[in-house]
């Protein structure tokens, strides 16, 4: 045997075996998960305005995650000199079940699956599907509040209602800051055109919303950005794919030019998990159809297990 066990059992590289995530083991009774972290697929993209797609964003996800499935005793940064996902307890608990064009059911349904990850003691981290499945991740957090939301994403998703509309993925902010357990929420990488119309700005700012766009979050830094998060909380993290520039995430719905680099967020998660406590997750708008490369999806999954790997180091 080589140093390290490399050489023992089956090599399994990533394109082996089944796709879950980061090739994590896979939980299909909920009532059964015993887990640090629980990841969960919302596979829901009804709630789009433009191209839909974003259904099969968990299945790309969980595929491109497999290329940092190597197992080599966790992941080694020597940047930071630590090792992540090392003893980690990660299971992948599949799909919440998706009703065709019932939006209620399907939330419903994302809801329950959420509640029941909670209920495990399990941290949820929910694989979109588009931004209106944040819209029941939220609400599942109802007897465990407060939180604070951490929205990463192009667009303010705050509209109240649009031709009767309340539950699609330009609603989700606008949901949460209606619920009695969030505390507040920061938006970062707002731009450009949005969807939401000047009455939405003023709203989320007069509820309490800190709205800060790429190049204030460039002109604060990290530290300065990170300052703007209140200190001790407990977070709930919202990541919109599109909050990254379409050069390295062009597999999204409403792609928005001037964009993050990934150092950029990585750096602002990292210092998150040092700041309070992150106890939820979800990373939405993947739609690998737009990206024949997969880099979307890569990213998506590097960006995870990245702060995954972060959080429970933190925790530990």
């Amino acid at each position: 045997m080589s140093q390290h066990g490399y050489d023992s059992g089956r090599l399994d590289l990533p394109f082996v075996g089944i796709s879950t995530f980061g090739k994590f083991p896979h939980v299909s009774d909920w009532d059964a998960i015993d887990a640090d972290v629980a990841v969960l697929g919302a596979p829901f993209d009804f709630g789009t305005q433009w191209r839909s797609g974003a259904r099969f964003g968990p299945r790309a996800i969980r595929e491109a995650s497999t290329l940092f499935s190597f197992g080599h005793a966790g992941a080694y940064d020597h940047e930071d000199g630590a090792t992540y996902l090392d003893g980690v307890r990660i299971i992948d608990a599949g799909d919440a079940d998706i009703v065709h064009t019932d939006t209620e059911r399907s939330h419903a349904n994302i809801e329950s699956a959420v509640r029941a990850i909670l209920a495990s003691g399990s941290m949820p981290v929910v694989l979109g599907g588009d931004h209106s499945i944040n819209i029941p991740c939220v609400q599942a957090f109802s007897d465990h509040g407060p939180l604070h939301i951490v929205q990463i994403d192009a667009h303010l998703d705050f509209v109240d209602v649009r031709h009767g509309v309340r539950h699609g993925h330009g609603n989700p902010m606008r949901r949460a800051a209606e619920q009695v357990h969030v505390a507040g929420i920061s938006q970062i990488g707002i731009r450009n055109v949005s969807s939401t119309a000047r009455e939405g700005y003023e709203a989320a700012l007069s509820m309490g919303c800190d709205i800060i766009s790429v190049r204030q979050a460039r002109a604060l830094g990290t530290d300065g950005l990170l300052e703007r998060i209140p200190a001790g909380a407990r977070y709930y993290v919202t990541i919109d794919i599109d909050g990254f520039d379409p050069s390295i995430a062009p597999g999204t719905g409403t792609p928005s030019h001037g964009g993050f680099l990934y150092y950029e967020i990585l750096e602002f998660l990292d210092g998150l998990t040092q700041r309070g406590q992150v106890v939820g997750c979800d990373l939405v708008e993947v739609a690998p159809d737009y990206d024949r490369t997969g880099t979307t999806a890569i990213l998506a999954a590097q960006i995870l297990l990245n702060f995954i790997g972060r959080i429970l180091h933190r925790r530990r």
